[in-house]
């Protein structure tokens, strides 16, 4: 089964009194690569959350945004930084004495200080945090999962679609192909007539075989049978049970080379046309490729 690269997930886990929040999106990108963005606290679960993170990924740009919230009353204590609060009074006294002020010092004249009163910090249980953490970034990371496989059963129907179209198209490829050679023969008949009108003697089977040497330069068969081969391959790469974003790009460079191949040799403007059209369904197929897992 194909997955797609792009997707979203969100998941909120709380324990005890902590609330673990994570969002991930993923994105296109040939390697897998892991972003991870979280408080100072949970820095430390880095490592193991990647952990998690690889178990369903193989590749794709990841990036995870974690956010703690401590519902714990003593989360909101407040102490007094005493030294700097009888510096700031003295300094505002000071200046007071030095320009013979009258006013009193308030309370209020103190607070205008910076970090006078300060939150405590305290000191996270990591086990505690962790609790709430290792279940919301699974949840998330299987989420995320369902949604790239459930995009990208919306990505094989579209090219198997597309896949179709090609095969079909190619089956008139071969076709008309096989008009290219007696196209080349002819062609040289008729130039050597032209060119050799009063020349007599003239070698028919010299001619035969300068024929048929151009005649097998303009044969297209072994490309097509190729083409059959990669579109094979190609199918079962689809339907295969791990996602094969890496050889699908490979088969399409093959694809295209194929095409060229066939309309350098095109022998007239229909099947030149018919090159034109196939590789502008296996553009649309590439851009979809690079999404795929």
């Amino acid at each position: 089964m194909i997955k797609s690269m792009t997707a979203f997930s969100q998941v909120s886990n709380t324990h005890d009194t902590t609330t673990a929040d994570v969002t991930i999106r993923s994105y296109n990108s040939r390697h897998l690569d892991i972003a991870f963005y979280s408080p100072e606290s949970c820095q430390q679960f880095e490592e193991s959350i990647k952990k998690i993170i690889v178990k369903t990924h193989d590749r794709g740009r990841i990036e995870i945004r974690l956010s703690i919230n401590d519902a714990a009353k003593d989360q909101e204590l407040f102490e007094v930084d005493d030294v700097r609060a009888r510096s700031y009074y003295q300094a505002v006294d000071r200046v007071k004495q030095d320009l013979n002020l009258s006013a009193d010092i308030s309370l209020d004249n103190i607070l205008t200080a910076r970090n006078i009163i300060v939150p405590i910090k305290k000191e996270q249980d990591s086990q505690k945090l962790w609790e709430a953490v290792e279940p919301c970034i699974e949840a998330a990371s299987m989420n995320l999962n369902a949604m790239r496989q459930e995009e990208g059963g919306n990505l094989y129907q579209d090219l198997v679609s597309r896949l179709d179209y090609i095969e079909d198209k190619l089956k008139l490829v071969e076709r008309e192909a096989e008009k290219i050679p007696l196209f080349y023969k002819n062609k040289l008949m008729e130039k050597i007539s032209g060119l050799t009108s009063e020349v007599k003697g003239l070698d028919p089977v010299r001619i035969a075989q300068e024929a048929a040497i151009i005649a097998d330069k303009s044969d297209v068969s072994e490309e097509i049978v190729r083409l059959y081969s990669h579109i094979k391959l190609f199918r079962d790469c689809l339907d295969s049970e791990i996602s094969q974003g890496r050889k699908l790009n490979f088969l399409i460079q093959e694809f295209n080379r194929e095409f060229n191949t066939i309309g350098s040799k095109a022998g007239n403007a229909l099947l030149s046309h018919m090159v034109v059209d196939l590789k502008s369904q296996l553009e649309k197929i590439r851009e979809q490729v690079q999404n795929i897992e």
